[in-house]
């Protein structure tokens, strides 16, 4: 299923299908590593929500609720969903979990 980060409760995780936003906001967050593909663990939130802590890519990020609805990610729940999403292209990324885009010798 896929939701905005910011959906997210402290302890889940998911895996970035897509960053959407302001030029300049989606930049810095394709900068900080909030790429797609890349899994994403929500570690905890300020008692009034704001900021976020994810642990992204081995390191601790914090970022605004306003920048955390601008990314999407692929929250696993049902296995079979996230192979079909993934094969279907909503996530060409190394260690996603489809081996549909691999190249077929012929």
């Amino acid at each position: 299923m896929q939701k905005k980060l910011s959906e997210l409760k402290p302890g889940e995780k998911g895996i970035v299908t897509r960053v959407e936003g302001p030029s300049a906001v989606r930049k810095r967050l394709l900068d900080m590593g909030l790429v797609k593909g890349t899994e994403v663990v929500v570690i905890r939130r300020a008692p009034l929500g704001d900021p976020i802590e994810l642990l992204v890519k081995g390191y601790n990020l914090s970022i605004r609720k306003a920048e955390s609805d601008y990314v999407y990610v692929l929250v696993p729940g049902d296995p079979e969903e996230l192979t079909s999403s993934f094969a279907s292209g909503a996530g060409d990324a190394p260690g996603s979990y489809s081996t549909g885009n691999v190249p077929r010798r012929l």
